[in-house]
């Protein structure tokens, strides 16, 4: 792996082709200020990170829910929020799940607290690179590593495929539910991660009110209003990225 000089740089990115590390000259500028109707989670994905960076117990976390509704950016955030506090993000996309135990092994002896971070993670139906990522959840023979967590963000709360078969290869006995072995396999690996985050759609007046955080200036709010609600119509979402591209769509400078 190339060597990162981790006192100047807050992020990474996995590149399997050179097999190394890239660091992030460029962070995306989210801050934690900024997103907005996701208090719950935002406060409970910060005070875990914060138990982590004063070396107490952590949990890995899984961010799930809706699409567009602040998982990737609160990760972002979390960069520009903690970075001064010894916080690093090393981000490795879900197909190079096999290459992570190498690389948890590259910064186990590092001075600084990681987060690995994957986006959009998901698995499906005879993958098996999800083994890697529970190798690390877990530890083998070996514990993992204390100044490492796993933050997670995906569509699915149970990761891997779920269907009919499996529901109908459980049974109950003795009026206990008795999951089939491919259903105890699915839930199992979400399990590992001990913070569960939920997101969802969010309502037309929390949309709303992040409109008006991106046009803090407009005169005539009713219309920018009534035209924010079309395009999220068109879009078939209310989301922040909703919002966000509402914002890129009409520019800053309409009354």
């Amino acid at each position: 792996m190339s060597t990162i000089n981790w006192q100047t740089t807050f992020a990474a990115l996995w590149r399997p082709r050179t097999g190394q590390l890239r660091a992030v000259s460029q962070l995306d500028p989210t801050r934690l200020e900024q997103l907005l109707g996701i208090e719950r989670q935002k406060h409970a994905l910060c005070a875990n990170t914060e138990r982590f960076l004063q070396r107490l117990p952590a949990n890995n976390a899984l961010l799930w829910g809706a699409r567009g509704t602040g998982k990737s950016s609160l990760i972002k955030a979390l960069i520009n929020h903690y970075g001064d506090q010894g916080l690093r993000v090393v981000q490795i996309d879900r197909d190079q799940l096999i290459e992570l135990p190498e690389i948890v092994d590259e910064l186990r002896e590092q001075p600084y607290r990681f987060i690995v971070y994957t986006d959009d993670l998901s698995f499906e139906q005879g993958d098996n690179s999800y083994r890697a990522l529970k190798t690390v959840l877990d530890g083998s023979l070996e514990l993992p590593p204390e100044n490492v967590l796993i933050y997670a963000t995906s569509n699915r709360r149970h990761l891997l495929p779920e269907s009919m078969q499996d529901n109908l290869d459980s049974r109950v006995t003795s009026t206990e539910l008795h999951y089939a072995d491919a259903v105890e396999e699915k839930i199992s690996l979400s399990d590992r991660f001990g913070l569960w985050l939920s997101f969802y759609a969010v309502s037309q007046s929390d949309y709303l009110m992040m409109v008006d955080a991106l046009f803090p200036d407009c005169e005539y709010r009713a219309a920018l209003h009534l035209e924010a609600i079309r395009f999220a119509t068109g879009k078939g979402a209310r989301s922040g990225r909703t919002a966000r591209q509402f914002f890129n769509h009409r520019g800053s400078h309409s009354g």
